[in-house]
């Protein structure tokens, strides 16, 4: 995997005439928001204008999202045929999603799958993960498996059955280990960045056009602890 450009702190994982897969960092959102702070998308525009001289307006389309707080890949599409092909394939789940998040609770199990039923309270923007549905409630499924024990920490792989709204931080929460730095979930303190612990760290999917299976693979941020995982 090579790293294609770093330019406007922008790292691009991969790119083609159809797609561009960005890790993205911490605090940086995906698509303008009430805040109107400059977006990721945008900045995105700006690297392709720049890089390819493209005249006028740069079709770029927002085919999935990652919170605010967290870390990784996002994939943009670059044509409307990629675009709507994409969405059917996030869609319909036919990607596979791999997550790492940092712990500080050991779960119970090394590994196991989480089943909850997701609530999301529109007013505080979180989301509870309650053992049995409950009204407007929507199944929630993740593997996870401890892939490293820290000093003070666990690092956890997951993967991603479903796409709940913020469905890995408020499962984690639901089984009493909370994401370093996530203290809308329970963690205890807040990490200097403003991030928290989770990263989306591996994507499988089948390109929209070329029809190959791409793999793409996010290096976690630089700091001591996603360093030692």
């Amino acid at each position: 995997m090579k790293e294609l450009s770093n330019k406007n702190n922008l790292q691009v994982l991969h790119e083609d005439n159809h797609i561009i897969v960005i890790n993205k960092r911490v605090g940086d959102i995906v698509q303008g928001d009430k805040t109107g702070d400059k977006p990721l998308s945008e900045v995105v525009k700006e690297y392709i204008k720049d890089k390819y001289n493209k005249p006028g307006e740069v079709f770029l389309g927002v085919v999935h999202r990652l919170d605010r707080p967290t870390t990784g890949i996002v994939v943009f599409a670059r044509t409307s045929k990629a675009l709507t092909r994409l969405n059917e394939l996030f869609k319909n789940r036919e990607t596979q999603k791999t997550y790492w998040a940092v712990v500080k609770n050991k779960p119970l199990q090394n590994e196991a799958k989480l089943i909850h039923y997701i609530k999301r309270n529109e007013k505080n923007n979180t989301s509870k993960a309650h053992l049995k549905e409950v009204p407007d409630s929507k199944m929630a499924s993740l593997d996870y498996q401890i892939i490293k024990e820290l000093n003070n920490y666990f690092a956890l792989e997951i993967n991603l059955h479903t796409g709940r709204h913020h469905q890995i931080r408020a499962q984690l929460a639901a089984i009493g280990s909370p994401i370093k730095g996530d203290l809308k979930y329970g963690f205890d303190r807040s990490n200097p960045d403003g991030g928290i612990h989770l990263h989306a760290r591996k994507l499988v999917f089948t390109h929209p056009v070329s029809k190959e299976t791409l793999t793409i693979i996010a290096p976690t941020p630089n700091d001591p602890i996603w360093n030692a995982v």
